[in-house]
């Protein structure tokens, strides 16, 4: 087979640009000679991740609408046509066997030059809420990789490839067992609720947990509590005297592997991403999704979930005392969720997807 040429788009946040990337990671696996260049937003994270990761990129001018009333709306038409043309001249250039798109505003004109260019194309999306740009393309694009059930809401049934979504590698080689993981962060051998917010943290996560840490560690548990870094000076300022061998305060983990194995129980967001992470380990996990994502993806990302009895679900609405009585709940019903979320999880994702991305080779 000789050099295959692959171009991918997909960012402006982790959960677009980390797929991307694994998904190219796993082309390269199966054929080393591959060569790669992605599309991004200029000035988004993409134009810095991607390059760490070992991939060349290119930037174009082009940002999502904004649904308030806003004075960058009013350029919006010229990056549209500004990005069509750039994308243009690389496909024009870089002559790709299949584009491939991860979702993010950025992928819309990369995707829909090369579908009216009969270039073969496919879309991977992450959530169970479509998000706008692949809505868009759905009708253009060959193939649609999904991590959830039901996408014929949003794409035509015979597109869709029941993929999942890509999990990083050390998460599914997890070699570390719970004792090893709990000694090496200096905690007891007590069951573990492992708090995570994400990078910068979660305001409404860091004050549920800093309202009720006591209550929560009256009921014998450790407590792995992620903060943010936003958050974190106060927060270690205020329970500083309390940590120890059943409360560990960190700002951002590293070792998300170590702290994985260490835990019995998960609060977290409902991004598509840890979700995906959430299953392929089988954690009990109570979800506390972001209202402030776009269509209010991670709520139904949750709902997917509770509604198979694989997770439980907390609003930020929701008062103390439920909060909780959620959390009883998690510690009580632990076997049971984990049986529910373990059958939904789909750890060879990014491989499948090069499965069909190597089938649209095979057709061209």
């Amino acid at each position: 087979m000789p050099e295959l040429r692959f171009m991918i788009s997909g960012g402006g946040t982790g959960g677009h640009i980390f797929p991307a990337i694994a998904i190219a990671d796993a082309l390269k696996a199966r054929h080393p000679q591959a060569q790669f260049l992605f599309v991004g937003a200029k000035d988004r994270m993409e134009m810095e991740r991607v390059p760490q990761a070992g991939y060349e990129i290119e930037g174009i001018w082009i940002s999502g609408i904004q649904r308030r009333l806003s004075l960058s709306n009013l350029t919006f038409s010229f990056k549209i046509m500004s990005s069509l043309l750039k994308c243009s001249r690389l496909i024009r250039r870089f002559k790709p066997d299949v584009v491939i798109g991860t979702g993010g505003f950025a992928s819309g004109p990369l995707l829909y030059v090369a579908a009216s260019k009969k270039i073969p194309t496919l879309i991977q999306e992450q959530n169970s809420y479509a998000g706008i740009t692949n809505k868009l393309l759905g009708s253009r694009v060959n193939t649609i990789c999904v991590a959830y059930e039901k996408m014929e809401r949003f794409f035509p049934r015979e597109k869709i490839v029941l993929t999942g979504n890509p999990i990083r590698d050390t998460i599914r080689q997890n070699i570390v067992s719970p004792k090893q993981a709990k000694a090496s962060l200096g905690l007891s051998n007590s069951p573990t609720l492992l708090v995570l917010g994400g990078s910068l943290g979660a305001r409404r996560i860091n004050q549920l947990i800093d309202e009720n840490l006591n209550q929560l560690l009256e009921e014998g548990i450790n407590i792995i509590w992620q903060t943010g870094k936003l958050y974190y000076n106060s927060i270690i300022e205020k329970w500083n005297d309390r940590t120890g061998a059943r409360l560990k305060i960190m700002a951002f983990i590293k070792d998300m592997n170590q702290a994985y194995a260490a835990t019995d129980f998960v609060i977290s967001r409902a991004g598509a991403g840890t979700l995906s992470e959430l299953a392929a380990i089988g954690k009990a996990s109570l979800l506390i999704p972001s209202p402030n994502v776009a269509e209010d993806h991670q709520t139904k990302n949750a709902l997917a979930l509770t509604d198979k009895k694989a997770a439980l679900l907390f609003r930020e609405s929701g008062s103390n005392q439920e909060f909780l009585a959620q959390v009883k709940k998690l510690i009580d019903q632990k076997n049971e969720l984990e049986i529910g979320i373990k059958k939904l999880a789909l750890p060879n994702a990014a491989e499948h997807i090069a499965d069909e991305v190597l089938k649209l080779v095979k057709e061209k």
